[in-house]
């Protein structure tokens, strides 16, 4: 999911990348763990077998647990082959709305696609001018297709029609290895690009992830708080799965800018709670989110992580004070 990512903090975040929409986050590519627990014992969960009915499933215990309950030392992950043939493609809407509605269409309708990623105009715009580019600065998805010759094409017809039919233009294919490249690259830099579009900014980071039925609407209201807003913020998003980012352009040197993107990131992750999704697809908890926990879960589910947390860490030496408060 970038540079700097590694297996143990993606493990430990229940992480994903951008082609979570077909192989899965952590959660599902994770088989096994070594643990170290907070007294000191070494303990192994999880097998290489497809599947197991024996006892709890420590391995997903661990996997997003943010270091709170034991540090992993070794993790079993799952392999997928190489697929015989590979193909990209971008194509641009006149609205978000059309490119969401595309991307859901194409997902309610099974096509395996690997990636459907998406950049608001203000995105595309970055990525022109940081990767050299020439996109039409309008809502854009990138998508990719893995698969066997045969399959790859019809992925790809299919996918044409539901562009076509949501208003989509400008469907231009990469199919060689270095045009893939160039055109992930991109995108794996947009973070780098959009900082670009406010020089001196920092940005703060939005990660809701909603029912993939549901999120045209969120997509749609959020960008109506985003028009109304003095800060620069674009949006990019694996939405095949319902994730998206807002990068919120602020000044640090004022702190009515930073009032302002957490006004924003509040109103978005309660639209996301309201529509049955959560408040981090994948970037975790930490501390920032901590008040979120509560309206997402329940009084009660908190008390059961909490009640794991003190069996398992009861003088509270694992990662302290995330996720949740360790007393209430």
């Amino acid at each position: 999911p970038g540079a700097d990512a590694s297996i143990g903090g993606m493990s430990a975040t229940r992480a994903s990348g951008t082609n979570a929409v077909r192989y899965g986050t952590m959660r599902e590519n994770v088989l096994g763990l070594t643990v170290v627990l907070a007294d000191g014992r070494v303990i192994k969960t999880g097998t290489r077998a497809r599947k197991s009915s024996a006892g709890y499933d420590l391995t997903r215990l661990f996997v997003g647990s943010e270091g709170t309950l034991g540090v992993i030392v070794e993790i079993t992950v799952r392999l997928y082959p190489q697929p015989e043939a590979v193909s990209a493609a971008v194509c641009a809407f006149p609205s978000m709305g059309d490119a969401v509605r595309a991307t859901i269409e194409t997902i309610q309708m099974g096509v395996p696609v690997a990636r459907v990623e998406f950049l608001d105009s203000l995105a595309v715009r970055a990525i022109n001018r940081h990767s050299n580019l020439t996109f039409r600065e309008s809502p854009m998805l990138f998508f990719e297709f893995h698969g066997t010759e045969s399959s790859v094409k019809e992925q790809a017809e299919t996918v044409q029609e539901i562009v076509a039919q949501n208003n989509g233009t400008d469907f231009e294919w990469a199919t060689r290895p270095e045009d893939r490249s160039r055109l992930w690259n991109a995108r794996h830099n947009a973070y780098f690009a959009m900082l670009q579009l406010k020089p001196g900014s920092r940005a703060v980071t939005t990660d809701v992830c909603v029912p993939i039925s549901r999120l045209a609407e969120c997509v749609i209201e959020t960008e109506q708080d985003l028009n109304a807003s003095t800060l620069p913020c674009p949006i990019v998003g694996h939405v095949g799965d319902g994730n998206f980012h807002v990068a919120m352009l602020l000044d640090p040197a004022k702190p009515e800018e930073f009032e302002e993107a957490e006004r924003i990131n509040h109103r978005i992750v309660q639209r996301a709670l309201r529509m049955g999704g959560t408040c981090t697809g994948e970037h975790g908890v930490g501390l920032h989110k901590m008040g979120f926990m509560i309206e997402e879960h329940g009084e009660d589910a908190i008390s059961v992580m909490r009640s794991i947390k003190h069996a398992l860490d009861p003088k509270n030496l694992m990662n302290p004070g995330k996720i949740f408060s360790y007393d209430a």
